[in-house]
């Protein structure tokens, strides 16, 4: 993980109090890329999907007394708006009376009470709502993120925006910017900032230097073999990062200590996330990349793609072994990659970091989530192809770089 942020009806009451979560009809399926090996073990994978989905490491006291999210949820979020900045329902979660509701209209997606009964079901992708009855009304008392929130979506099989979860895909839709702009307790100057990031951006440094140079949120599927799983490669496992975000980003109770950058952060008195950070991983890694749909590629043009990669275009240089990375067995320097320089003449990305250097990305499942590179500058496949030629000096023909292309959507 490298980045974190931040639908009242009789009818869902109802739902809430009465009906159990159930899943939607089988139209609401969508493509699970868990994948539980003979070398895992099942009980640990199912603990980390717990904790991947629904623990907060108690960051409600940073989302909640800090920037008191729940407050602006309760007056101002509404489902529409939430689904507009990218938040995400969980199909599966929603009782049959919502569903009909929903269909049906006489759920009021445009009133923030809805919203409150969505996270009293339990039904917002990555947040977690306390409701409890004040004055005989449902009030949202207190709320956190987990790591879900920027690492998962989908499928849309129900809605836009509504469906059955997707683990590990990330949420390229969501604007953690502007969703801590929402915050009350946000300066204007630091709002301006986060409300600039738009869609799928977040920076994972700038509480801490104060640079604006929003990094795109990565997948966290395709992870089981790579060591370096962050673009910069600053920690030797999944847990690395997991301890930098569920502490230093997402506000959980714990600590996180990086002489090489300087940091040093321990929120709480009690440590709600070193015991998890083993099942946490267990289950990322057991998120496989998911294989690119049937006709989304031209396989002949795929096949004449692959002997570009391996010949003329170089890419198997860096790009090497079955997870198309060589991240672990190298870094590269800035000097090397072609990502750089970064937007409106913001410092590198990996002078912010830990090795100053960057990993290769691994390829598999690359074909889900545009844009590309660290910072999100190529918006297309096309555009990283004919990024790496011409800086690369590649001299590639058209076609072989159209072919190219296909070769990476197949992967």
């Amino acid at each position: 993980m490298e980045y974190s942020g931040s639908l009242g009806t009789a009818c869902i009451k109802l739902a809430c109090g009465s009906l159990s979560i159930v899943a939607l009809l089988s139209s609401c399926g969508g493509n699970d890329t868990a994948a539980v090996t003979a070398s895992q073990d099942p009980v640990l994978v199912a603990q980390g999907r717990q904790i991947f989905r629904f623990d907060t490491f108690s960051d409600e006291t940073f989302w909640t007394d800090t920037l008191r999210m729940h407050d602006v949820i309760s007056a101002a979020v509404d489902p529409v708006t939430a689904l507009s900045v990218g938040l995400k329902v969980d199909a599966e979660a929603l009782p049959p009376a919502v569903v009909q509701g929903i269909q049906n209209g006489s759920i009021d997606l445009k009133s923030p009470e809805t919203t409150v009964a969505l996270l009293k079901l339990n039904a917002v992708v990555g947040l977690q709502g306390k409701v409890e009855a004040v004055n005989g009304k449902d009030t949202l008392t207190r709320v956190g993120i987990t790591c879900a929130l920027c690492h998962s979506t989908v499928d849309n099989s129900f809605a836009s925006g509504i469906g059955k979860r997707l683990d590990g895909w990330p949420n390229r839709d969501l604007n953690p910017g502007a969703i801590i702009a929402l915050s009350p307790a946000i300066s204007a100057e630091k709002k301006a900032v986060y409300n600039s990031w738009g869609k799928g951006k977040y920076d994972p440094r700038f509480n801490f230097d104060g640079i604006n140079g929003p990094q795109v949120i990565p997948p966290a599927f395709g992870l089981s073999n790579i060591h370096r799983i962050t673009s910069t490669g600053d920690g030797n496992d999944i847990a690395y990062w997991n301890r930098y975000v569920s502490v230093t980003q997402m506000g959980g109770h714990g600590t996180f200590s990086e002489p090489r950058t300087g940091i040093n952060v321990t929120n709480g008195t009690d440590d709600q996330v070193t015991s998890k950070l083993a099942p946490l991983q267990a289950y990322q890694r057991s998120l496989t990349a998911p294989p690119p749909a049937a006709g989304s590629f031209d396989p002949v043009a795929a096949q004449r793609g692959r002997l570009v990669f391996n010949g003329a275009g170089k890419c198997i240089t860096c790009h090497s072994g079955p997870e198309f990375t060589d991240a672990n067995l190298q870094l590269h320097f800035p000097s090397e990659v072609v990502s750089e320089p970064e937007p409106n003449g913001v410092p590198s990305y990996a002078s912010r970091s830990a090795t100053k250097m960057y990993r290769t990305a691994p390829l598999r499942g690359i074909w889900q989530h545009p844009p590309y590179f660290h910072n999100g500058t190529a918006a297309t496949l096309e555009d990283v192809v004919r990024t790496y030629n011409t800086k690369k000096s590649l001299q590639l023909t058209d076609a072989e770089m159209a072919d190219l292309v296909q070769y990476l959507k197949s992967l």
